[in-house]
């Protein structure tokens, strides 16, 4: 498991974390994501937020192209730095193709997000993504 208890309450904390893609050529690209965690894996759904295009998504194609990823979630404060940490998960992505499993991570999204609950999001128009951790390293300014 790579996700020890204590790392995975504190992604369960947290409601936004950052995801890293990089295309290709290695050209990185880093976005917010709401997410979920469903048993030993991550998932992100894109939703209804106006976007030019769901499927052509730059996080999208990055997956496609090379599908390492990181995702960090933190915590800052800006007048106590002793209370900073994060978390960074390293993992491999990929996109939800099967219904069944694309229904339980929308359930698990819904519950966190309720903007999810009016948004009729379906497998076959929002594309959803499947993060399965290698690593993950935690850090917290006051543990030294």
């Amino acid at each position: 498991m790579v996700l020890s208890e204590a790392k995975r309450a504190f992604v369960e904390r947290h409601r936004v974390a950052h995801l890293a893609t990089a295309d290709a050529a290695g050209a990185p690209h880093v976005i917010p994501v709401c997410y979920a965690l469903v048993g030993e894996h991550v998932y992100f759904v894109v939703d209804e937020k106006p976007k030019r295009t769901r499927t052509g998504l730059k996080r999208l194609r990055n997956i496609a192209a090379n599908p390492q990823v990181a995702l960090v979630i933190d915590d800052y404060d800006d007048q106590d730095w002793t209370r900073l940490a994060y978390l960074l998960v390293q993992g491999d992505a990929t996109r939800v193709e099967e219904h069944a499993e694309y229904d339980r991570a929308l359930t698990a999204l819904r519950a966190r997000y309720p903007q999810y609950r009016t948004m009729p999001l379906a497998c076959n128009t929002h594309p959803m993504v499947r993060i399965t951790p290698r690593r993950a390293h935690a850090w917290r300014a006051n543990e030294r």
